[in-house]
């Protein structure tokens, strides 16, 4: 990289950065976190760190793995603060890398509080939550002004790893136009059924996108009514984003990696939209 005109901190000896290394490709990292990866002694990354995005560590640095995938063995969230407690106070410079964002469903606070109680000095470097960026990448804005002025980002698994307990699911479908669930593949079919009893329209659009940013994504797009059936035939795996509402519709016209390939988009996506409303 060029040398840049400004000066960015120095990831210090016994200190934690608590890094978002973004939804997966390397090129949405922020300068800091860069930074933090070349200084870094010890790197303790997650599931979902792209191996490509490991790479730019120090060849010398430690890599640790901690990360949490549902079924499977996994390292307990004390295990991972204690551990990061453990390096600062050997005096080592800990970059913890979290998929996405440290502070959107990542349990980053959760660590961070874990450093404070033992007083080891740390920094949150933010990443691109993959509910943006993942959805960008598939050619559907969070927001447009045709379509919603609220979005709401939701954890389609609690800790048990079932559907959250105490979802206020009419309020969801009714107060908020655009949904984007987090890790919902596993309930998927419980998660539409529920926003369906709730109110929600069962041709309402629907998109998944699995392994958002990364050569390997993959989109389908759906309706609320059959979307659980149609990744269950697709074959679709996570990790994967689910998005609900007209914004979907959007992706006719802005899937612009779909344009890279030869997609033709259309300028004017939601015209069939306004036209059944003004009918």
């Amino acid at each position: 990289m060029d040398k840049l005109p400004l000066t960015l901190p120095d990831l210090e000896p016994g200190w934690v950065w608590l890094v978002g290394a973004g939804p997966g490709d390397p090129g949405l990292l922020t300068l800091l976190a860069h930074q933090g990866l070349h200084q870094a002694d010890i790197v303790v990354y997650d599931a979902l760190v792209d191996p490509r995005i490991l790479d730019l560590a120090r060849p010398d640095a430690l890599r640790e793995y901690a990360g949490k995938r549902g079924g499977k063995p996994s390292p307990t969230q004390p295990d991972i603060s204690a551990r990061l407690v453990r390096h600062a106070r050997a005096g080592k410079r800990v970059l913890r890398l979290k998929g996405g964002d440290p502070f959107v469903f990542g349990r980053g606070g959760e660590e961070a509080l874990a450093l404070v109680a033992s007083g080891v000095p740390f920094r949150v470097v933010p990443g691109i939550t993959s509910s943006i960026g993942g959805l960008a990448y598939a050619g559907i804005p969070v927001t447009h002004r045709e379509t919603n002025h609220v979005v709401t980002f939701v954890t389609g698994h609690g800790v048990t790893g079932e559907v959250p307990d105490g979802l206020d699911w009419t309020s969801l479908a009714r107060g908020s136009p655009a949904l984007v669930f987090y890790m919902a593949i596993k309930h998927l079919g419980t998660i539409a059924e529920r926003l369906l009893a709730a109110g929600r329209r069962s041709e309402e659009p629907v998109a998944v996108i699995s392994r958002a940013t990364t050569e390997q994504q993959r989109v389908l797009e759906s309706t609320l009514g059959s979307v659980a059936v149609d990744v269950a035939n697709a074959g679709i795996e996570p990790p994967a984003l689910v998005a609900v509402g007209e914004i979907v519709r959007l992706r006719a016209g802005l899937d612009w990696l779909g344009a890279l390939a030869g997609r033709k988009l259309t300028a004017d996506p939601l015209a069939s939209k306004i036209h059944r409303d003004a009918v």
